[in-house]
């Protein structure tokens, strides 16, 4: 079946159409020119572009995709978690378009999404990767740093959370202490500093190494980098701007690949996958693929060139094993945003 499938968890406007895991387009608006110059998301802002540009990436996606509004199936949504003013454009325009077409709606989980991201196909169904089931999920992305057992489709355990701040969340606070006040968005600018600079440098403390659970927490990293910045002359953070920023990710992914080695040895679970913006991080990336492949296992990532940040073809993918056991909305009307929603 077709699914157009919505995506306004935050600030990229996305919608795509989907056919089983075949990915017949996704486009997407990003908004990262309105709030750069903020240094970081401003909700009113991300409501009011979400509205303005909703039906022109609509059309466009079903232009790309070949398709007319006749040729959807059903349509999905994300229904959270994420920016509850910027949830509740996409939701309220699936709604519409629901009522309106007199067609089935499914409501997904935004980090479920992430999670069915790593076996997305192209348009030929290619690649072809099958499902290996359990898995042990390692979602990082801005709001998000979490754990999951993936045991077969649309079932979850998380396993470990994030106590605090998530590590994309650390990674904007590091650009802006850094780089500038308003650098945004963090995680690729300090990938692209950190590659000039000595990742050694600096011995920053990881994130809950004396801890016996398998929580996140980047709270106590983000004030140590600040003490540091603030015991530093101008011209010493100006000739060691790199090596903070690469000792400061270094901390950061340190901890990331701390505790996946210990959950993928407490749950004896070797296939790993990996989804969410931070993922798009090739440093990050190679330092889980060792790990991985030293306990000789395996390791999706998102195969195709977007599907690490957010987007609606994962929404659309997810909502595929959704329709296929029959889990639609079933009172329009009663669904609702959920700002905090968890798998």
């Amino acid at each position: 079946m077709n699914i157009l499938a919505i995506d306004t968890s935050c600030d990229e406007t996305s919608v795509a159409v989907t056919n089983g895991r075949r990915i017949l387009s996704n486009e997407l608006f990003s908004q990262i020119a309105i709030h750069k110059e903020w240094g970081g998301v401003v909700p009113n802002l991300a409501k009011r572009a979400h509205e303005e540009r909703i039906d022109t990436v609509i059309e466009s996606a079903l232009k790309k995709a070949k398709v007319t509004m006749d040729d959807i199936d059903v349509y999905a949504v994300t229904q959270g978690p994420g920016l509850a003013i910027a949830l509740g454009v996409g939701i309220a325009k699936a709604k519409e378009l629901a009522h309106k077409h007199r067609k089935k709606l499914i409501a997904v989980n935004h980090m479920e999404g992430h999670i069915y991201s790593c076996f997305a196909q192209d348009t030929s169904g290619r690649p072809d990767i099958p499902y290996s089931f359990p898995y042990l999920v390692l979602l990082v992305s801005g709001g998000h740093t979490e754990l999951v057992l993936f045991s077969d489709h649309l079932t979850y355990e998380k396993v470990g959370a994030t106590r605090d701040d998530a590590i994309g969340e650390a990674l904007d606070k590091a650009a802006r202490l850094i780089i500038d006040r308003n650098a945004y968005p963090g995680g690729p600018l300090i990938e692209k500093l950190a590659q000039k600079g000595d990742p050694s440098w600096f011995s920053f403390p990881r994130p809950m190494e004396k801890s016996d659970t398998l929580d996140f927490s980047y709270s106590g990293l983000k004030t140590a980098l600040l003490y540091k910045i603030q015991e530093m002359s101008d011209s010493e953070k100006k000739a060691h701007q790199a090596d903070l920023a690469a000792s400061f990710q270094e901390a950061a992914f340190g901890a990331l690949i701390m505790q996946l080695k210990r959950a993928m040895q407490k749950y004896n679970v070797q296939n790993v996958i990996v989804g969410g913006g931070v993922v798009a991080n090739a440093y990050l990336r190679n330092k889980i693929s060792k790990v991985v492949y030293d306990s000789r296992g395996t390791v999706e990532y998102p195969k195709f060139k977007g599907l690490s940040g957010d987007n609606a073809a994962m929404i659309g993918i997810a909502a595929h094993y959704y329709a296929e056991t029959g889990r639609f909305v079933e009172n329009l009307s009663e669904l609702d945003r959920n700002a905090r929603m968890s798998l």
